[in-house]
Parts: structure tokens; C-alpha cells; sequence
């Protein structure tokens, strides 16, 4: 569900240039450093949500289970590992599991309090403020923006930000598929508006990345907003803080 941009017409940034300075708009734009010989400014971003324009969900989840007096360990392991919690999270992450059946399934295998334990696991988590305003600054330059992100329900969003975020939404549980799925990128790509090989991807999972890749998308691994806007200021070709 694509979202509506605002109004009114945003001032053109400040592009980068090969000295690290900004010109002012209008001003043609010079820097190519940390791209690939030859290879264009990308005029699409498509990015993941949880982990990326918000705080560590692995830290919320780890410090949540310290609470509980289950090892973190324990959780991050079933994930991985046991077929059982595997099958119930891609369940829930494709909008086929409703929360509560989830959440009362897992607790039962993990040995835990059901009630208000996938609350608690995201409880720590917030937006990550520099992260969401060099997507609002992406958007005001001209860069199309769409949200790809696999939901432990779609509630969980702040929907009142889409609008002034992305172009396109695509969320896992509403497409009723899943990241790595190939097709939830190219819907990010359709919904942006702008052809695959034209966008940069996001996501702080690297196995999530390679799709994208063989859809001819720059990839960055997000770590920190300190790393990631960088990368971003020099493959779209504009500052974005």
C-alpha cells in the first residue's frame, strides 16, 4: 500500500562533494568516492525497519529475557535451530499465526510466563532518531523510499510516520510472505518506483542482503547509524544530516 507524499515541495539538500563538502542546491553533484568505478547514484532506498530505524532488537530481546531469568542464549538458539520455534516464527512473521497464538506456543516451549512476553521482548526497542531522519532527508532530495520488513505483527508500527517516510510499504505479514523471499524485494523496488538495479538496500541481517543483491540492488549491512549514513550519503548522492 503505497504511502502519499506531503504537499508541499521540500527544499533540494546539499549534495556531497569529491572533498567531503557540501554545494548548495542546483550545484552539480561531484563525489563518486566509495562507489565502483562508473557505478551511478542510486535513486531508490529500500530499507528494513526493526534493527535499523529502530534501536537493537537483539539488545531488547537479550535484556527482556535477563528479566525473565531465561538465558538469552536459550531464545536466539530455538530461533535458529529447533524446527519447532522456526516454524512458528515464519509463521507469524507471514501474517498466517495471530501474536496470541504465537506468544502462548512459544512460551509454552521456551518454559516462560506467556502472558505479555512478546511485549516484554520489544520493550527496549525505539526509533533510532539519526536513522529516521536521513530517510526523511533521502525523501526531501528526491530519493524514492519504501519500507521492506518481515512484522511480528503489523501493529507494531508507527503508521502515523509512513506517510512522510516511503513512497511504498511492503510488510511481511500483510504480502503474506517473508525476507529472503526474492518477491518482497522486488515489490519494494515496484512500490518505490524505481527499477530494482537503481536502489540501495538496508537490512541488519546479512543473509537478508543477498537477495537483494541479485536483484542488482547496492547493499549495506547496518551496524550503526555512524556507518550506515555515510554509505548511504555517498551511494545516493546526497546528505542526508
Amino acid at each position: 500500500m503505497p504511502a502519499e507524499r506531503s504537499g508541499h515541495e521540500p527544499q533540494e539538500p546539499a549534495a556531497i562533494e569529491a572533498d567531503g563538502h557540501s554545494r548548495g542546491a542546483g550545484e552539480e553533484l561531484l563525489d563518486r568516492e566509495g562507489r565502483r568505478d562508473g557505478e551511478p547514484v542510486r535513486s531508490g532506498l529500500l530499507i528494513d525497519w526493526g534493527g535499523v530505524l529502530t534501536t537493537s532488537l537483539f539488545a531488547s530481546f537479550q535484556a527482556y529475557c535477563v528479566k525473565v531469568q531465561l538465558d538469552p542464549r536459550i531464545l536466539r538458539e530455538r530461533f535458529a535451530g529447533d524446527p519447532a520455534c522456526r516454524e512458528l516464527l515464519i509463521a507469524l512473521e507471514k501474517g498466517e499465526l495471530p501474536e496470541t497464538t504465537f506468544e502462548r506456543e512459544l512460551a509454552s516451549l521456551l518454559g516462560v510466563q506467556a502472558n505479555g512476553f512478546v511485549d516484554g521482548l520489544f520493550a527496549g526497542v525505539e526509533l533510532d532518531a539519526a536513522m529516521v531522519d536521513a530517510v526523511r532527508h533521502a525523501r526531501a532530495a528526491g530519493v524514492r523510499t519504501a519500507l521492506v520488513s518481515n512484522s511480528w505483527g503489523v501493529h507494531r508500527y508507527p503508521h502515523e510516520l509512513f506517510g512522510e517516510l516511503f513512497d511504498g510499504i511492503v510488510i511481511s505479514g500483510e504480502e503474506r510472505m517473508r525476507k529472503p523471499s526474492r518477491r518482497m524485494y522486488e515489490l519494494g523496488a515496484e512500490r518505490a518506483g524505481v527499477p530494482a538495479g537503481s536502489c540501495v538496500y538496508v537490512d541488519d541481517l546479512p543473509f537478508n542482503l543477498s537477495p537483494a543483491e541479485q536483484l542488482g540492488m547496492a547493499t549495506v549491512h547496518h551496524t550503526s547509524a555512524q556507518t550506515t549514513i555515510p554509505q548511504l550519503e555517498r551511494l545516493l548522492g546526497h546528505v542526508l544530516r
